[in-house]
């Protein structure tokens, strides 16, 4: 949107156009590994870093590279950041990294990463590139620590690992499976939208 101040344009990724519950972007990894936190956490930030660095490579690049060959171009830079983030994941915290399996290797793909590249770096400066990023990433991460919350704990009866659901509790194994993550994200969605017309009628 023209005309956004650099504080707009930060906080437009955490909440006006949130990445997973407004844009609905990555969906693939984002319903596949928020059964624990500590994926979530994990993942939220491998896309981070694929989004700010290419983010910025991409606006840094963007008068030389041409037309034609722009989407290659970002495939590539996209690529390169997500193999060094896959590869510091298997080698520093090889649980983690078997746990997001296949789903690193696929932020490649993501939609928030190269639609941020076509939609925003490609055409702005760098520091607003930045900007953007940042702001996308954090609302990602956000996203993402909720979902898996409300997953682990209703599912497992823990977060990161801890207990926080005493003995008493019965967990919910649906939370952790497939069809828990659909539920989830769903009712998060209605409750933005929720907040979203409360805030309005207000105004």
């Amino acid at each position: 949107m023209a005309g956004r101040n650099l504080w707009q344009e930060f906080t437009k990724g955490l909440w006006l156009d949130n990445p997973v519950s407004r844009q609905l972007l990555g969906m693939c990894s984002t319903l596949a590994i928020s059964n624990a936190v500590i994926n979530g956490i994990a993942m939220g930030l491998a896309v981070s870093f694929v989004l700010i660095c290419s983010s910025l490579l991409v606006s840094l690049v963007r008068r030389i590279v041409p037309n034609q060959v722009r989407i290659a171009s970002y495939i590539v830079i996209v690529a390169s950041f997500v193999t060094i983030a896959d590869r510091f994941l298997a080698a520093f915290f090889p649980p983690i990294s078997k746990a997001l399996g296949p789903y690193v290797p696929l932020i490649v793909v993501n939609c928030i990463i190269l639609g941020r590249a076509e939609a925003f770096a490609s055409k702005n400066s760098v520091g607003r590139a930045l900007i953007d990023a940042v702001g996308m990433s954090a609302g990602y991460i956000i996203a993402l620590l909720i979902l898996s919350s409300v997953r682990e704990i209703l599912g497992s009866g823990t977060i990161l690992g801890y207990r926080v659901l005493g003995t008493w509790f019965e967990p919910w194994i649906i939370m952790i499976l497939p069809p828990g993550a659909f539920i989830t994200l769903g009712i998060l969605i209605a409750l933005a939208f929720q907040i979203e017309r409360k805030v309005k009628q207000r105004r």
